[in-house]
């Protein structure tokens, strides 16, 4: 087991990373930005080093400063948490010459599930079904009109190194198809360094549902269930719960028997999540994330598995002690993420000081989060402040909890969207599980309007 982990990360993921490796007897170094300085994880780490000035480039995505960090402290691990390094396979690769181990899979896996276009071949060369579309990217206006007339309209242009909404357009007929290529193909040069897009067939109303896996050195692989992350708001999650309300055990079985089957195909190492669109009995591979997921807390409670504990012993090498007949997943959790923004204006950032706060608490309530009272919501970075999790042996149980502990949550000196996940949550159709990916686009009476 290793003595010491440098967490290549900030905000409440390096927090709750710092949190499992004291429980297992590990130090820790924390990396932060001079706009950091008084962040959490700067302070409660064992030891703490400033890699650089706010601007990400220059810092949590400063390579060099952050091996430099392993070198000078002694880490033997960095645990990239997500975002930023965390499906950067040149980053594994450099820590791996360094002799530093990367928490994480293997480079070869991040390189082939990084590429939507190569990930979606190697899945349908597995058996894992997949979204009709293009084999690989489009090269030409030509091609793409080719394949469009012949999986029918509408269809969905993506970024072949996308993810986090990015480079998406839907395109409804051919006259728009020339117009959201294009589109497509600056977003994602300009957000991802690679304008590579592919064709895929527009699911109508789908589900969006993810499953956890877990691979070891050693070739076992397991999964733990699903998350149903349908509830977004332009290809951002907004609320989780697992597990999925509208899945039977039966199909359960049959997607998470996939899913371990996708890992395999790439030879996959350590935790990461293979997501589906499901629609009606079907389901379709859309992407495998290789990292931890935001989401992650929920599944730790239904499972009572702790997915970062299990990231840092497969990493040492330990043996998989888990068998799927191990896994039982009891009980519902719903997972809102909390974000400084204001929902009325569009949901824009609002970054500043924390005045006042109040985080709700009792029996099966959890709190993700680097927040404190007179602590510095910064402009450079992500907007969520917070993940509220809470558990109960049922749905029903769960919702009721989560809306007095969103109507309990108090923050002052930001404005954040708490009374928007508030009325979310108590919306009859979400209580009812009546939804889907393009809910709250259909739902405009729910997002609050301009003062």
């Amino acid at each position: 087991m290793f003595h010491k982990i440098l967490i290549a990360n900030r905000g409440e993921i390096a927090v709750r990373i710092i949190r499992a490796c004291r429980e297992m007897g590990i130090s820790t170094v924390a990396v932060f930005s001079e706009a950091d300085r008084s962040a959490l994880h700067a302070q409660i780490a064992d030891e703490a080093i400033c890699i650089g000035p706010a601007k990400t480039a220059d810092s949590y995505l400063n390579v060099k400063a952050i091996l430099a960090a392993c070198e000078l402290t002694g880490a033997e691990a960095v645990h990239p948490g997500f975002g930023f390094l965390s499906e950067n396979a040149n980053f594994a690769r450099m820590c791996e010459k360094c002799g530093i181990t990367f928490i994480g899979p293997p480079p070869s896996a991040m390189d082939r599930m990084g590429d939507k276009a190569v990930a979606k071949a190697t899945m349908k060369a597995a058996g894992v079904p997949v979204v009709p579309g293009s084999d690989g990217e489009i090269s030409s206006l030509e091609e793409a009109k080719a394949i469009a007339a012949e999986i029918g309209y509408p269809v969905m242009v993506k970024a072949s190194a996308g993810g986090g909404g990015r480079g998406i357009r839907r395109v409804e007929d051919e006259a728009q198809l020339e117009s959201a290529i294009l589109t497509a193909k600056q977003e994602a040069k300009s957000f991802f360094g690679n304008d590579g897009i592919y064709l895929e067939k527009f699911i109508v109303d789908p589900r969006h549902v993810e499953i956890q896996i877990v691979a070891d050195n050693y070739g076992n692989i397991v999964h733990l269930g699903e998350r149903d992350c349908s509830l977004q708001r332009r290809n951002q999650k907004m609320i989780e719960e697992c597990p999925c309300p509208v899945l039977t055990p039966a199909l359960r079985e049959k997607m998470g028997a996939a899913a371990v089957k996708a890992a395999a195909a790439c030879g996959y190492r350590n935790v990461g999540t293979i997501e589906f669109l499901l629609s009606g009995e079907n389901f379709y591979f859309m992407e495998m994330n290789t990292r931890i997921q935001v989401e992650h807390p929920i599944t730790e409670l239904v499972t009572g598995i702790d997915l970062v504990k299990t990231q840092i012993r497969i990493a040492a090498k330990e043996p998989l002690k888990l068998r799927q007949s191990d896994i039982h997943m009891t009980g519902h959790a719903i997972e809102c993420r909390i974000n400084a923004e204001n929902p009325a204006e569009d949901f824009r950032p609002c970054p500043g000081r924390i005045a006042g706060l109040h985080m709700p608490g009792g029996p099966g309530i959890r709190i993700d989060s680097a927040m404190y009272q007179g602590c510095e919501i910064s402009p450079w970075y992500d907007s969520m402040i917070a993940k509220l999790i809470a558990y109960a042996p049922t749905r029903e149980e769960a919702m009721m909890k989560m809306k007095w502990a969103l109507a309990e949550f108090l923050v002052e000196g930001v404005d954040t969207n708490i009374d928007f996940q508030l009325n979310l949550i108590k919306d009859a159709d979400v209580e009812a599980a009546n939804y889907d990916i393009g809910f709250l686009a259909r739902r405009k009476d729910l997002l609050p309007r301009k003062p």
